[in-house]
């Protein structure tokens, strides 16, 4: 399963790639607006660090809208995937930039049948939503999850599946068990991942042993 992260703060990003567990990026204009400078620029910044895919998201709500500013995203970086949200003019969006092979992920999935629609439109990607599903009824999430993953693997769909929202390392765990080709994670959960009360116990108990052998 690849790791990409959720933020579009550099910092993070780089941290990320340097330990290895940045396979890409999601951005969302709520992230963008958290950070300094012109969008683009945030942007630009962040494919040139990590090569992986970088999810730039569409505002228009009409499909020429989302059309014309998806393209004016690619125009960016190689690397950008279009985020487009998941309505009837996201739809027809992701249809005219798939017909001009422009990688997209759909977002803004919360059931099984929206995720359907959005692979047999042509998105390369889709996002579930999981921890927004789970604030409305606890662990419906992963089951969305599980659901869309059964539909996908019944028909051969490529379309790889993004679990989004993310909230906590129990989320990392069900996704990679129930086969999501990514889990998009913020930055507090996945450098969280490594941390275990017993690993630093661990580490203590050999540090003071150490300290015992002659020197």
């Amino acid at each position: 399963m690849k790791f990409f992260l959720d933020t579009a703060h550099v910092p993070d990003i780089r941290e990320g790639v340097s330990l290895g567990l940045c396979d890409g990026v999601t951005t969302n204009p709520s992230l963008l607006a958290k950070e300094k400078g012109d969008p683009r620029d945030v942007v630009r910044e962040i494919t040139k660090i990590c090569d992986g895919p970088i999810s730039a998201e569409v505002v228009s709500l009409d499909s020429e809208g989302m059309v014309r500013e998806g393209l004016e995203w690619r125009k960016v970086a190689s690397n950008i995937v279009v985020k487009i949200p998941m309505t009837v003019e996201g739809l027809k969006a992701i249809r005219i930039l798939a017909s001009q092979e422009i990688p997209t992920n759909c977002t803004l999935v919360f059931t099984p049948i929206q995720a359907l629609m959005a692979a047999k439109a042509g998105a390369s990607m889709i996002s579930p939503f999981v921890g927004r599903l789970d604030d409305i009824q606890p662990e419906s999430g992963m089951q969305v999850i599980a659901q869309i993953r059964e539909i996908f693997e019944n028909y051969d769909i490529a379309t790889e599946i993004i679990v989004a929202s993310i909230r906590s390392p129990l989320h990392v765990l069900e996704s990679a068990r129930l086969g999501a080709d990514i889990a998009t994670i913020p930055p507090a959960v996945l450098f969280g991942l490594a941390k275990h009360p017993l690993t630093d116990k661990g580490i203590e108990q050999f540090l003071k042993d150490w300290e015992k052998v002659p020197k």
